[in-house]
C-alpha cells in the first residue's frame, strides 16, 4: 500500500506540473497587463511620456519582460525572481489580486470557509437521505413506493439548479416569508456572542442548503437504485436467503457492501466537491463563496486570483482520485491496490 501510495503521488506531481503550465500559459494568453491596470488610474495626471516610462519601469519590477516559461517557474516558486529570492506557490504566494488590491491568500479565506460551510451541510444532508432511499427502492423494486421516487427525482435530475432556486424562492421567501433572500447574516446586526452569530449564519444558509439538497437528490437516489437492483440479483445473495440470513443482514451486511463499491466514486466525488463551490447558487442567493469569487475572478481578468483558484481544484481532484482508489481496497477485499 505504501509504495502503491508514493508511486501514485509521483503521478500526481506530474500531473499537476503539466495541467499548471498549460493553464498558466492558457491565462498568459488572454489579452490583459495586470501592469497597465495598475496604473490606469493615474495616467490622466501624468505625461505621456513619463506614463511610458513608469509603465515599463513596473513591467520590469513584476517581471512581466522575462520569457513565459520563466514567468511559469518563478509563479510555482522553483526560479528565484528579480530580487533573487524563490517567492511562488510552493512557498504559499500565491500571487496578488489586482482587482481586490490584496493578496490571493487573503481574499480566498472567508469565500473558502463560507463555501466549505455550506457545501458540508447540503452533501451530508443529502447522502443521509438519498441512501436509505435508494436502498428502500431497491428492495421494493416495482412497488408505487418506487415507481412515484423514480418520478420525482426524474423531475428533480431534470430541472435545472436555477430554476429549483428561483421555486424555493418563490415559495419560501415571497409567500411564506419564513427565509431571508440573500447573505449569510443580517445587514447591520450587532452580535452578543459568537453563537449569536453563528445561528444567523444558519438561518441564512438554510434555504440554499434545501436547494443544494433538493438538487441533487435525484442522480445520487437513482445511482445507489440501480447499483443495489444488480447486487441483489446476484447468486450470492439468493444463496444468503437460502440459508435463512435475515433480511437486514443480507441487504444491509451482503448486497449494500457490494453495491457501495461503484457508489463510493460518486461519494467522495461529491463530498469533495464541498470545496469548489456551487457558482449558480452562490450567485443567485449572493453569498460570498470560491464559485462567486472565482466568476468575479475571470470578469475582472484578475488571472493571478483565478489561477489559484484553478489550482486549488486541481490539487482537490488529483488527490481525490487517489482516495478514490484507496478506498475501493477498504470497501471490496478483492480489489488490490499495493501493486
Amino acid at each position: 500500500m505504501g509504495k502503491y501510495i508514493l508511486k501514485r503521488l509521483g503521478y500526481i506531481v506530474v500531473v499537476f506540473i503539466i495541467v499548471s503550465l498549460l493553464m498558466y500559459a492558457l491565462y498568459n494568453l488572454i489579452p490583459s497587463d495586470p501592469a497597465r491596470a495598475q496604473l490606469e488610474p493615474q495616467r490622466k495626471s501624468m505625461k505621456p511620456a513619463e506614463y511610458e516610462a513608469m509603465y515599463n519601469r513596473l513591467r520590469e519590477s513584476m517581471g512581466l519582460n522575462a520569457p513565459l516559461i520563466v514567468r511559469y517557474a518563478r509563479w510555482l516558486g522553483i526560479y528565484p525572481d528579480i530580487n533573487g529570492e524563490f517567492n511562488g506557490m510552493f512557498e504559499g504566494n500565491f500571487g496578488y489580486s489586482q482587482f481586490f488590491s490584496q493578496d490571493v491568500v487573503q481574499v480566498i479565506k472567508s469565500p473558502m470557509k463560507n463555501t466549505i460551510f455550506i457545501n458540508i451541510f447540503s452533501t451530508i444532508a443529502a447522502l443521509a437521505i438519498t441512501i436509505p432511499l435508494g436502498i428502500y427502492c431497491a428492495v421494493h423494486k416495482g412497488k408505487k413506493f418506487d415507481a412515484t421516487v423514480g418520478v420525482v427525482t426524474i423531475l428533480g435530475y431534470s430541472i435545472p439548479i436555477y430554476i429549483i432556486a428561483l421555486i424555493f424562492i418563490y415559495v419560501f421567501c415571497v409567500l411564506l416569508r419564513v427565509f431571508p433572500v440573500s447573505g449569510t447574516k443580517t445587514p447591520g446586526m450587532e452580535y452578543a456572542n459568537s453563537w449569536q452569530e453563528f445561528v444567523d449564519m444558519l438561518y441564512h444558509i438554510a434555504l440554499p442548503v434545501i436547494v443544494m439538497t433538493f438538487g441533487s437528490l435525484g442522480g445520487m437516489t437513482r445511482y445507489v437504485r440501480s447499483s443495489m437492483i444488480d447486487a441483489l440479483s446476484m447468486d450470492y445473495i439468493r444463496t444468503a436467503r437460502a440459508k435463512g440470513v435475515k433480511e437486514k443482514v443480507v441487504i444491509y451486511s451482503h448486497a449494500w457492501r457490494n453495491a457501495l463499491l461503484p457508489v463510493i466514486t460518486s461519494i467522495i466525488g461529491w463530498f469533495l466537491s464541498i470545496f469548489s463551490g456551487s457558482v449558480v447558487i452562490e450567485n443567485t442567493f449572493s453569498l460570498n463563496g470560491m464559485g462567486k469569487l472565482y466568476w468575479q475572478g475571470l470578469n475582472n481578468l484578475d488571472f493571478e486570483l483565478v489561477l489559484a483558484i484553478q489550482m486549488f481544484y486541481t490539487v482537490v481532484s488529483l488527490l481525490g482520485s487517489l482516495l478514490i482508489d484507496i478506498s475501493y481496497g477498504l470497501v471490496d477485499p478483492r480489489v488490490r491496490v499495493n501493486k
